[in-house]
């Protein structure tokens, strides 16, 4: 039997409380790592209400920052516009560290929240959300995504005939990433003066069914020329009040357009004639006021463009005149490229469905195919 200490030996603390105060708390912390009810859903649901009340108060506090707009970028500066004052700024480390799939952090059109470190210079801290995206797949890695321009109502996706000659395909993969990134497609086909030469008799019937082929697709196209201002009153109309982004390839005018609809001049150049392909002459993305309201962005030319984060069985929903066929093939899961009964196939052998816009949807189709082979 174990003897019992003297009362005047025994601690008072120990007499009353049992055990010391520091082992008890070393046992309550034991047994708190060994307690899995932290875990539940309930509790897993008011942590992530607490850290909702974190972000909503860093928003708060973000709010007493000065709010702008992004209008250009270059290296490791921003230019930010409030108002119509610009501001010079730099990315915050914070910004920089961010892991996210993404080759630039910011792009023009953002809306940016940042704070003061000279009257005219400033520091982003945060970047709002964008409502609007136009990117592409970086074009080294294509495990990157490189955003163009954000906060855009509509894509003008400049192409030309010619010089450089009208490709089809790039088309398809503007309209894809602008509706994808919820803006509306439209396609400005430049220098249309030159189908008037003997010579371009051929690209003349080419543009002819390219553009039924849009008409049938439902996509607006507009015939312009930077040369003669043909169609470029209806260009002006449809910019009005909207914040437009030109893209396309090198060479096609999109900055000729842009002198022409702006009263600016923007440095142009022109096409190589032995490849039929343009110099670079814009080199970063510009956002540029128009006097009738509205804003546009010029952006650098570009000679392939890689759909970000597009699957195979995704494209069929961005070609409208397939889309609406599909229900009547045979097979629910149809691609439209080789099976027997396919609705598409015998639209496309009737006429009803543009062999140009079928070929391309194929094309798109492989392309998509051949990247997850090689993954």
């Amino acid at each position: 039997m174990k003897e019992r200490k003297p009362m005047d030996e025994i601690d008072p603390e120990e007499l009353y409380f049992g055990k010391e105060p520091k082992k008890e708390r070393q046992e309550k912390k034991r047994m708190s790592l060994k307690d899995r009810s932290k875990f539940k859903k309930t509790d897993q649901d008011q942590l992530k209400k607490s850290k909702e009340r974190g972000q909503e108060a860093r928003m708060k506090s973000l709010e007493e920052f000065h709010l702008g707009r992004v209008l250009s970028i270059r290296s490791q500066e921003v230019d930010v516009d409030v108002e119509g004052k610009l501001f010079r700024c730099k990315l915050r480390g914070s910004l920089k560290k961010d892991n996210e799939p993404l080759k630039n952090l910011v792009a023009v059109g953002d809306l940016v929240r940042f704070e003061l470190s000279s009257p005219d210079e400033g520091s982003i801290l945060s970047i709002e959300p964008r409502k609007t995206i136009l990117s592409r797949a970086d074009n080294l890695s294509r495990r990157k995504e490189q955003i163009i321009a954000s906060n855009v109502d509509q894509v003008l996706i400049t192409v030309s005939v010619v010089l450089p000659p009208l490709k089809s395909a790039i088309i398809d993969r503007y309209i894809i990433a602008s509706e994808k990134g919820g803006m509306k497609p439209i396609i400005v086909v430049n220098k249309i003066d030159l189908l008037e030469k003997e010579e371009n008799e051929g690209e003349k019937e080419f543009f002819e069914l390219l553009k039924e082929a849009y008409e049938k697709a439902k996509i607006p196209l507009i015939a312009v020329s930077a040369a003669t201002q043909e169609g470029l009153s209806l260009l002006k109309k449809v910019m009005k009040d909207k914040t437009s982004v030109f893209s396309g390839q090198s060479g096609v005018g999109k900055s000729s357009l842009i002198n022409q609809v702006t009263g600016l001049f923007l440095p142009v150049g022109e096409p190589v004639l032995k490849t039929k392909k343009g110099g670079h002459t814009t080199t970063q993305a510009t956002l540029l006021p128009l006097e009738e309201g509205g804003f546009v962005i010029d952006t650098p030319g570009i000679k392939s463009f890689g759909l970000w984060s597009l699957k195979s069985h995704e494209i069929q929903a961005y070609f409208n005149e397939i889309q609406e066929l599909a229900h009547l093939c045979k097979f629910p899961d149809c691609t439209h490229t080789h099976e027997a009964n396919c609705a598409v196939i015998q639209a496309l052998e009737e006429g009803k469905v543009s062999p140009i816009r079928y070929d391309s949807y194929v094309s798109l189709i492989q392309s998509c195919d051949e990247k997850h082979e090689r993954r």
